[in-house]
């Protein structure tokens, strides 16, 4: 007997198997039901129906009709406990510019296994939430390339990168220059002489810069380098640590702290690129969001010192000044400036 339930979608012509003639054939759907993993799942089918036919049968589906009505059954199985569906773990991929192959690669897992996830299996609990962290976090995604990254050829592993930075949003990006920062200071975690008794204060640093800019109009990058060097080394000489955990090197132009060019990246430092002719020069700005209290009455004291002192300098004028420094005087080219030579800089 016909069967005519389900609801029509379209009507195409085609060769009809079974009645050999070519005709239009309705394609419909309908809730269908199915046991999967010894559940009850509804689902929608899809399939076509002969409307000249005149035996019990007039209902037919190709291969790949019947496979996209499987899979509308494991993704309706997966939502029922909470899975991403095969269309959501494309999404992930396609965010993330990554063929199958590519995304197992990643994950650390058989070349294999996105591509069944994506066709025929449902992922395990364990696997699905390490899909969702990447979705939602794409800092884990590129911690992933960073553990895994021999699994790429090096022009893919940058590509893949790139487009990991592309779904950074800003908080994502502030922290990995946070994170850029900090592990240019791994190895002075301890505290010691290089460091002058002072891990890596990032927020303090913001905070000195803020107040140095807020105090000094055109305040360029050489300036501020100088500066922070002689706020850690008064802070050293009076109260026996650092201001910032900076730890500096012994350059042309005098000290410049370790991952200098990384400062201005960071969360809280307002800085401006203004380009002079074939130059470009990084200005520093105050940034209003930072609280000045937070600097104890001893620190502001030190700042004050330095910007009185160095206020109307130009950057040559600081850096020839500094080269006339003891710390600067008995260390070599590229060498850390211990703080212990900062008892002997010039009284202001």
């Amino acid at each position: 007997m016909a069967m005519n339930g389900g609801k029509l979608i379209r009507k195409i012509k085609m060769e009809c198997p079974l009645c050999d003639k070519v005709h239009e054939i309705e394609q419909r759907i309908r809730v269908a039901k199915t046991i999967i993993k010894g559940e009850e799942v509804n689902y929608e089918e899809n399939y076509y129906f002969c409307p000249n036919s005149e035996e019990d049968e007039n209902e037919f589906s190709t291969a790949k009709m019947e496979n996209e009505n499987l899979l509308n059954a494991r993704n309706e199985y997966r939502k029922a406990h909470g899975l991403l569906t095969s269309n959501d773990i494309v999404a992930i991929r396609e965010k993330y510019g990554l063929s199958q192959v590519d995304l197992a690669k990643l994950l650390g897992w058989g070349e294999a296994t996105i591509s069944r996830y994506e066709s025929k299996a449902i992922q395990d609990d364990a696997y699905d939430n390490m899909l969702r962290i990447i979705d939602d976090n794409p800092l884990a995604a590129l911690d992933l390339l960073q553990k895994n990254g021999e699994q790429f050829a090096e022009n893919k592993k940058l590509a893949i990168k790139q487009k990991i930075m592309e779904n950074l949003d800003e908080e994502g990006r502030e922290y990995l220059q946070r994170k850029a920062l900090e592990s240019e200071y791994v190895e002075y975690e301890e505290l010691s002489d290089s460091n002058g008794m002072m891990k890596l204060n990032i927020p303090k640093l913001e905070l000195v810069i803020s107040y140095y800019a807020s105090k000094i109009k055109k305040l360029y990058k050489v300036k501020l380098m100088k500066m922070l060097w002689y706020a850690d080394s008064l802070s050293y000489k009076f109260h026996g640590h650092a201001m910032t955990g900076l730890v500096y090197c012994h350059e042309d132009m005098g000290a410049l702290p370790i991952g200098h060019y990384k400062i201005g990246g960071l969360q809280f430092v307002n800085m401006e690129e203004e380009c002079d002719y074939e130059n470009v020069k990084y200005h520093f700005l105050p940034n209003d969001k930072l609280d000045e209290s937070e600097l104890s009455v001893e620190e502001k004291e030190i700042l004050d010192k330095v910007i009185e002192k160095f206020k109307s300098y130009t950057a040559q004028q600081i850096i020839e000044y500094m080269h006339d420094e003891i710390a600067y005087k008995k260390t070599a080219d590229k060498e850390i400036i211990p703080f212990s030579l900062a008892e002997q800089i010039r009284d202001f």
